[in-house]
C-alpha cells in the first residue's frame, strides 16, 4: 500500500511544493545500530513535503506512537498556534503562547539517505515506546508509527488499522524479517 496524494496543495517558503498527503500502511522491521527504514511509499511524500530527504517525528499528543511528517506542515503548525492563542482570548482562558509553540514545533529533523534509512533518537523511540519495527498509518497531513504492540492494545476504532498491521507483520516475518 502507499502514500499517495490526498488533495491537498501545501505552500513552501521557497515556492509551491506539491505535496498530496499521507495515505495507506507499510511495516517496516528495525536495522542494525539502531536504524530503520522509512517505506518507499512514505519516503516519497516525505521528500515531497520536505522538498528534501528531512523526516520530522514526534511524540503524538495522546497516543502511545510518534507522528511523522514533512518541513511543509510548519505553516499549517504556525496557524494552529495563532488558532488556538484566538480560541483561548475568546472563551477567556489562559493560553501559554511560548509552552504551546515549544510542543507543536519541538518535533525532531531526521535526515534519511536514498533507502530511507534514519537513526531514530533514544528520546524518540522511548516516547514510542518502539521496539523490533514500526507500523506506519497514513493519516494525511501527517502520518502515525506505532509498535505493532501498541497499536493491537488501541480499543474500537482502530480495527482497520490493527487488521493492516498485523498483516504486514506476518507478510514480514514470512519474508525473514524481524519480529
Amino acid at each position: 500500500m502507499s502514500a499517495g496524494p490526498q488533495g491537498f496543495g501545501v505552500q513552501g517558503g521557497e515556492g509551491q511544493l506539491s505535496f498530496g498527503g499521507y495515505s495507506g500502511q507499510a511495516y517496516s522491521p528495525a536495522g542494525d545500530k539502531g536504524r530503520f527504514v522509512l517505506p518507499p511509499s512514505f519516503r516519497k511524500a516525505v521528500k515531497e513535503s520536505s522538498g528534501g530527504r528531512i523526516l520530522c517525528l514526534d511524540k503524538h499528543e495522546r497516543w502511545n506512537c510518534l507522528v511523522g511528517f514533512g518541513l511543509s506542515r510548519n505553516e499549517e503548525l504556525d496557524a494552529q498556534l495563532d488558532r488556538e492563542e484566538e480560541r483561548a482570548l475568546r472563551l477567556g482562558r489562559d493560553f501559554d503562547y511560548d509552552q504551546r509553540a515549544n510542543q507543536l514545533f519541538g518535533f525532531s529533523q531526521l535526515p534519511f539517505d536514498d533507502s530511507g534509512r534514519f537513526v531514530m533518537p533514544d528520546h524518540l523511540r522511548a516516547l514510542g515506546r518502539v521496539e523490533d519495527g514500526l507500523y506506519f498509518q497514513g493519516a494525511g497531513r501527517f502520518f502515525t508509527i506505532w509498535n505493532p504492540a501498541e497499536l493491537a492494545r488501541m480499543g474500537e476504532g482502530w480495527e482497520a488499522a490493527q487488521a493492516a498491521c498485523a498483516s504486514l507483520v506476518a507478510e514480514a516475518h514470512a519474508k525473514g524479517g524481524r519480529k
